[in-house]
């Protein structure tokens, strides 16, 4: 009895699998390609043009620089006002676009005191974007705490990977 369950199951899936052959379609041969220079380009900042109104949303996040913190701190950083310029540059040029600002942190800490110091991070990062001239309705913040790091590591080297506010694009409508 044992046997032909076994025989049951075994007939089933090769049925399956001739059924699945089946529908799988065969690989064309690719065409020739001319060779090309696969170095990476540097970004450029983009810009919504009249005439086609798209933007890559995936080349413009690229572009945004992550913001980092001291331990335990959410005040602006002397050296990381040249990248909080540079978000904004982007911003200014792509009118369109919004962003949200996640803060993050590394995981020392409780998760209600990290979620806001989070919060207090991005809001920072906010309002120096807003001194500089970003209309306040286009950045969203919002705290992940320490639930999303970027590094793994359990050492001063990641966790100050951690500690930082992130932009997401959005596009508006």
């Amino acid at each position: 009895m044992r046997n032909h369950h076994i025989l049951v199951v075994i007939c089933a899936l090769a049925v399956f699998v001739a059924g699945c052959h089946k529908k799988s379609k065969a690989l064309e041969p690719l065409p020739d390609v001319p060779s090309t220079d696969f170095s990476a380009p540097e970004p450029a900042e983009m810009k919504q043009t009249e005439d086609s109104g798209v933007i890559d949303m995936d080349a413009l996040s690229r572009q945004f620089q992550s913001i980092f913190f001291d331990y335990n701190r959410f005040d602006i950083r002397d050296d990381q006002t040249p990248a909080l310029q540079a978000n904004a540059n982007i911003l200014r040029n792509n009118p369109v676009v919004s962003v949200t600002l996640e803060g993050h942190c590394d995981e020392r800490g409780t998760e209600e005191y990290n979620l806001a110091l989070g919060e207090r991070r991005a809001k920072a990062v906010k309002d120096y974007l807003v001194s500089l001239g970003i209309a306040p309705e286009r950045i969203q913040t919002i705290s992940y705490g320490e639930s999303r790091p970027f590094a793994f590591g359990h050492n001063e080297d990641s966790w100050q990977e951690n500690r930082r506010a992130q932009s997401v694009v959005l596009k508006m409508q």
